[in-house]
């Protein structure tokens, strides 16, 4: 396979482009979002007699803290209270070195709290039929607790009631914490870059997107998966339009701007090398999946270069058919949105 190597000029991008030419009003959409910083009552209980203190615990986050400890801690309900008990007391200790980095670092919370109400009112002017979370809980889970999803791993996961935000992966792309060996065979460079605080509301939201547009098995082809993560960016564009390119997407600015500049290239790579409508995994993989760059493409391209392909299809597709509503769009077939779109980038 031929090789594509990236260029970059010493110019400046915004990645908060000024595509978005018009955003709808939501200044009358009112959101309820309660916000429970879980990781404080959570480390405030009495190690000496946690089954005791639980059920406080438990009338407080009647949801949540049954998700937590199975999901995110991965203890087992049938377990004995003694070995529970011992298992949720090693992790106090434990981590009581993040819990106040993170005491550090999030003293007040209300910045990403409007942000994530702001993304919530776009949400129900675009779909008044979702009911959104009620509920914004803060915790601190173990270093491992991140998650596969459609746009990449992250540790903020949606329960039943509430976005909830794991603390332990935001303190800072930077943070000593995850400068060690064991933390760097966990998530190398190109995951904790996405590890600061701004990344907190682009995480629910698409938490949000993930909910309204369940992952799809039957996405076979690298086409299928291009308009998968190209309709999710898309819903983020309509839900945070005013948050940069570079959050949503989860490449760096100097990325973005490589794939912009190098798009009909990367276009016609796929096609020369018959990859568009591949659906063999062991040829589609080094495109969808997350990692420090896409190898054949060469030096300075991005991970996962599938989702800015897709994305700038179904950019390509709403130019052209502006009065397609967002759930009309999440229901079209990747091959009529290709089709229809006509993409075909210099």
């Amino acid at each position: 396979m031929r090789k594509i190597y990236f260029l970059f000029l010493s110019i400046i991008i915004l990645t908060t482009a000024c595509r978005h030419t018009s955003t709808p009003d939501i200044s009358g959409i009112r959101v309820n979002l309660e916000l429970q910083r879980f990781e404080q009552d959570f480390f405030a209980i009495d190690t000496n007699n946690i089954s005791a203190t639980l059920p406080a615990l438990q009338q407080k986050y009647p949801v949540f803290l049954a998700d937590f400890v199975q999901n995110i801690l991965g203890l087992s309900l049938s377990e004995s209270a003694a070995r529970s008990d011992s298992a949720i007391r090693l992790f106090l200790n434990d981590y009581t070195i993040v819990k106040k980095a993170a005491d550090n670092s999030f003293k007040s919370f209300d910045p990403w709290q409007h942000e994530i109400e702001k993304g919530l009112r776009y949400v129900k002017y675009y779909f008044p039929a979702y009911h959104t979370p009620e509920k914004l809980i803060t915790f601190i889970g173990p270093l491992d607790a991140i998650f596969q999803t459609p746009t990449g791993k992250t540790g903020d996961v949606i329960t039943r009631d509430a976005l909830a935000v794991a603390l332990q992966l935001h303190l800072g792309a930077d943070a000593d914490l995850y400068q060690s060996q064991t933390a760097q065979a966990l998530f190398p460079k190109y995951v904790s870059l996405r590890f600061s605080p701004q990344y907190i509301p682009v995480n629910c939201i698409k938490n949000i997107v993930d909910d309204i547009y369940p992952p799809n098995p039957a996405n076979k082809t690298l086409l299928d998966m291009c308009i998968d993560k190209g309709k999710r960016i898309y819903l983020l564009d309509k839900f945070m339009p005013d948050t940069p390119d570079s959050l949503k997407t989860g490449y760096t600015a100097k990325q973005l701007k490589g794939c912009y500049e190098n798009e009909g290239l990367i276009w016609s790579f796929l096609n020369q090398n018959e990859l568009i409508f591949n659906s063999d995994p062991l040829r589609i993989q080094p495109y969808v999946e997350e990692g420090p760059q896409t190898q054949e493409l060469g030096e300075g391209s991005p991970g996962q270069i599938a989702l800015f392909i897709g994305w700038q299809i179904v950019k390509k597709f709403m130019e052209k058919f502006p009065d397609t509503t967002l759930d009309s769009l999440l229901k079209m077939s990747p091959s009529q949105i290709l089709a229809d779109s006509k993409y075909k980038p210099h």
